[in-house]
This record gives C-alpha cells, structure tokens and sequence, in this order.
C-alpha cells in the first residue's frame, strides 16, 4: 500500500449502482507480438485462420451471455463476415502488405469515423472495433487468451471496455467497474446493469492501489482506505443489499399506489427472452416491446412469419395483461445495413423511426402483417416511433388498415390494434390534440436530447442533459394532462421510469403508468411505497 495514494477519492459518473470492495486490478490495451510475415498466400491464410478464431469465441460469447448480449455482440461477427469490408484487406495482402498491417489499417480508418461521430451508439461502436482489432491481431500472434484471471471480488479499473471482454470476465463472485473514460449509456454499462455490477465511469486519470471501493450510488472510487472509512462503506453496501431484498419481497403486495390512485408497473423488452428474468411475471404487462432486434439476425430482414411468432409468444405470455409493441425504430443511432440511408449528416434529426417506415413500406408492411395476425391473439397495442405531426399517424393508420383488409380477403385472421405514439419530438407534446391516438407513450430519453439540444450520450454534456430540466417536465406534465382529458393513455418508458430518483417528479406530473426495465421492477415499486406512507413527494 503507498501512503501517498491512501484514502485517495476520485468522482466519476454512476453507469450501475451497487457496492464493490477488493482487490484494484487494472486492465491495459492488449499487446499483440511481432510477427514475421510470409509470402501473399501464407498471410491471407494466416488472416482467414485468424478471423475464424476471433469469430469463434465472440460466437461462444454471445451464445453464452444470450439476450441484449448476443445481439451487441453480433454487430462484430457481422464485421467479420462481411465480404465488402474484408475484400479490400486481402487486396492490400495480394500486394505485399503483411496481415497484420494490412488488417490494422482497415480497422483503425473505421475506428477514426465511429470515434469522431457525436452520438453514443457510434462511439460505442468505436470501442467494439478496437476490441475486434485487437482480437484478430491477438489471433495472428498466437495469443489465445488475452484476460487475465481476476479475482471474483475485484475492482477492474480500465480506461475504456468493450462488451466481449466485461463478457469474459467472471463476475459470479462480485466485484464492480471503474472506467476512466467510458459513457453510462455504453453498451457495456447497459450489461453492468442488467447484472447488477456497479459501475463508474469517467473517472479520469487513476494510479494504481492494492485495494479500492467503488460505489455505485456515490460514483466514487476510493483507493487504499482506511479501517474507519472501510467500516462507513460497509454499512452503506448493506443498507443497500437489506433494499434490495426488501424491494423483491415488495413484488408480491398488491399493487402501488400513490394518493389513493393505482399506478401500474409494465416492463420494457428488448426481445422475446428477456420475459425469463424473474421478476417479469409481475408486471402488470409489457408498456414497450422493442422490434429492433428482428433487424438483426444472420439472415437479414426478417420476413413475416418471423415476426409473428415472436409478438405471438409475448402476446401468450401476457395473457390478458396489455402488450405494447413498438414499430421498427430504426435510424438514428440504430443504422440498420439496407434498411436505413446512409450518410445522414445528422441522423438523429434524419430518416428514422416512423418517417423510415412510411419511406419503406416494402419493409413496414410485412411487420404490420405480423402485428395484425397477432392483435387476435391477445391484448395488444401498436405504438410507432418518432412521431411529428398527425399526418404522420394517419398515413400509418391508412396503411395498417390496408393490409388488414388484404389479410382478411386472404382469408387469415387479422384486425386493427390501439394504435399510439411516442411522445418524444417536443412538436408532437406540444400538439397533442391534433393526434387521433387512443394511447401516449413518453420516450424522455429522446424528449430529453431535443428538449434540451444536446446529446444524451455526450459525457461533456452531462451537467446540462437533466431530465429534471423544468421545460422537459412541462411537456411530461402536459402530455398526462392531455390524457386524462382526452381518456387516452399515457405512460413513460425511458430511463427516467426506471431511476428511483425521478419517481416523485413523475407522479408529481400526473402519470400514472410507468414501464420500466424488469431487473428496476421491484426498485420502483418499493421507491412508490416509500412516497406513499411516508408522504415524501406531497
């Protein structure tokens, strides 16, 4: 232990609350050997050899992990089998390039683009390249295991982590993550979370320790304490675990209330699987499905039937409960290869959402088939993104009602669901009445970023992006206002219900329906039974 760095504290942002104490272990950047390169032929195939090795094990990766894993995960096995990307790097080998080099040219010209666009999703896609590159070079060097074995309760410390490696990492004993740089929106945090292991991110410049305490809530990370400062730790992480436990046996009770008034609790989704977790099943339905992740699969657009059974088997799962299934919300920071334009100068404000589908009704059709063949099957409702004006609403519902009608001449059971929107364009909550929906979902995360001009994912601007800004309160309260006079429906499903700090603004706004991730189900119940007898948030 150096006592210049004892008791040191360094803040950071939180990206996962929890607890975490042991052992400082520092992750650096890969080091790939010097290699000696052979003929054209002899280092292709070294390349080829080496591509398959890395598109094994991120392969076994995401088969592993599963759910929103496998599918960040499959944007790098796409890469690896991606013939227009890897052709111009076997051309740069056909002419005396060497494999290593040649490969590390083409990655790090990707990496500078992802690197220097504005939003999260792109720069998150920085990261997986780095890691991509790194494994294949790792590969052609004949190193095959680059992480290191970590002790279960440890501290990883990095400067930034893609998810292949948090993937390979064993966390069953514990542990947490601080990030030197890094985002709370990063792919890798959203895994954090979904695992419950606490992380910090953009902590900056950090020296080594033998022990470190991360904590989640606080988002600090304090190197080499002392017994009394262990012992305050130690009493906070065990409030928080005593919280937690509470909060499960809370999903039992009946259901929250607040002034007298019920407030339901749905899950968002981001795919058919992550209705296992086991708190799913007490929801009082699924206020947001995410279709995005059809998009994505080896076989390229997914074609009808598909997606029948995919909202067939959360349709049976909910039974009578209401399910809410998103249109495709593609654009943006979701580029879909053959689906979404390319080149968008800004494609937060470009083609996407509900404006790409009415611009590809080749594509929108056949999820509109499939959505109404379900719509018999239970209790559904059809929400589309991205919505600006009513004209938009009313050329889906045209459309809808098409293929409906060809559905039925065909002779297959099909019929119109509720259709609503996605409150998230300031325009459209500041012009609700002039929307026929019968139902008004509020994305904050979007209203947010336009709300307030800046970019969500952009750390530098972490102090102005507040959810709690006045103006994107305003539009919240108004558009709960707006349905209640109206008896329309109206929920939020963005980060903002799935945060315990937010709950009594939120209420305090008039909502009433809050659809959340299932892992903060039990999290927000009990932080509503907590206002409720203690009267916080009058």
């Amino acid at each position: 232990m150096r006592a210049d760095i004892a008791g040191m504290l360094f803040r950071g942002r939180t990206a996962s609350i929890g607890f975490a104490r042991g052992p400082f272990i520092r992750l650096s950047a890969a080091k790939n050997r010097t290699r000696i390169a052979g003929s054209p032929q002899d280092e292709a195939s070294a390349l080829r050899d080496a591509i398959r090795t890395a598109s094994e094990h991120i392969a076994e990766l995401a088969s592993a992990a599963g759910g929103e894993a496998a599918q960040i995960l499959e944007f790098q096995v796409a890469l690896l089998e991606d013939q227009e990307f890897l052709d111009p790097v076997f051309a740069a080998i056909g002419e005396w390039t060497s494999a290593d080099t040649a490969w590390s040219a083409a990655l790090d010209e990707q990496i500078a683009d992802y690197s220097a666009a504005s939003d999260e999703y792109l720069q998150a896609r920085s990261s997986d390249l780095a890691d991509l590159r790194d494994r294949v070079l790792g590969a052609l060097g004949g190193d095959e295991d680059q992480t290191p074995k970590i002790p279960g309760d440890a501290v990883i410390c990095a400067d930034d982590l893609p998810p292949s490696r948090f993937l390979e990492i064993d966390w069953s004993g514990g542990g947490g993550l601080a990030l030197l740089q890094g985002s709370p929106t990063s792919h890798v945090a959203m895994l954090a979370r979904a695992r419950g292991i606490p992380m910090v991110v953009q902590l900056g410049a950090v020296p080594d320790a033998a022990i470190a305490m991360l904590d989640g809530e606080g988002a600090t990370l304090e190197l080499d304490p002392d017994a009394a400062r262990i012992g305050l730790f130690e009493r906070r992480r065990e409030a928080h675990r005593k919280s937690r436990a509470s909060a499960r046996a809370i999903l039992r009770k009946p259901a929250a209330t607040w002034r007298g008034e019920r407030i339901r609790l749905l899950i968002n989704i981001q795919r058919v699987e992550d209705l296992e977790h086991a708190d799913a099943k007490f929801a009082d339905g699924v206020g947001l499905m995410r279709t995005e992740f059809l998009l994505t699969g080896p076989d390229g657009m997914p074609d009808e039937e598909t997606q029948y059974r995919a909202y067939d088997a959360v349709l049976q799962w909910a039974g009578q409960r209401p399910v809410t299934i998103r249109t495709f919300d593609a654009g943006g920071d979701k580029p879909v290869a053959g689906f979404t334009p390319d080149g968008e100068a800004n494609p937060f404000l470009g083609v996407r959402g509900l404006r790409l589908c009415l611009a590809r009704p080749d594509i929108f059709k056949v999820q509109l088939r499939a959505l109404a063949r379900a719509a018999v099957r239970g209790n559904l409702k059809v929400m589309f993104p991205m919505v600006t004006v009513a004209a938009e609403l009313e050329a889906a519902r045209a459309l809808f009602a098409e293929v409906v009608g060809n559905l039925q001449a065909e002779g297959v059971s099909a019929m119109l669901p509720e259709l609503g929107i996605m409150v998230e364009v300031p325009a459209a909550a500041m012009a609700l009445a002039s929307f026929r929906a019968t139902f008004f979902s509020i994305g904050s995360n979007d209203l947010a970023q336009y709300v307030l001009a800046c970019d969500r994912s952009n750390g530098a601007l972490g102090t102005l992006i507040d959810p709690l800004h006045p103006a994107v309160l305003e539009l919240i309260a108004r558009t709960a206002e707006h349905g209640r006079h109206a008896r329309a429906g109206v929920s939020l499903c963005g980060d903002m219900a799935s945060d315990p700090r937010f709950i009594p603004a939120l209420l305090q706004c008039g909502l009433r329906e809050l659809s959340v991730n299932p892992s903060a189900l039990a999290q927000i119940k009990q932080a509503i039974e907590r206002l409720s007898s203690g009267g916080s948030g009058e």
